[in-house]
């Protein structure tokens, strides 16, 4: 997606090299930072619940079908965080909108020195 772009060409700008969707970790990871053990997601807004408590009430159409849909993928993302946890990564995770609003404070967040 857009923002995972914006978000990798920082990245490599900044002399940091990663892995993209690396399948041998749980979850598969939109970007590995193998040196430094970091995971991170950039995950969207509607697919993964983003204030899900406030919004899965204003989804109209085949709730019967969005509902569990979004619900589990929630619980997957918890289950695959605790997993890359217990594997000695550092998760991170984004939101598509924090990144295309903010890129500089959410590499921020991130232990590693970007200039």
């Amino acid at each position: 997606t857009k923002p995972e772009i914006l978000f990798r060409k920082a990245l490599w700008a900044a002399g940091i090299r990663y892995r993209v969707n690396s399948r041998k970790l749980p979850g598969s990871p939109d970007i590995v930072i193998n040196k430094r053990k970091i995971a991170i997601f950039i995950d969207g807004g509607f697919w993964h619940g983003y204030q899900w408590e406030e919004k899965k009430h204003k989804i109209k159409s085949n709730r019967d079908y969005w509902l569990p849909k979004i619900e589990r993928n929630m619980q997957r993302d918890l289950e695959d965080n605790q997993k890359l946890h217990e594997m000695g990564y550092q998760v991170f995770r984004f939101w598509e909108h924090e990144i295309k609003k903010g890129l500089s404070e959410c590499l921020k967040r991130l232990p590693i020195d970007i200039a």
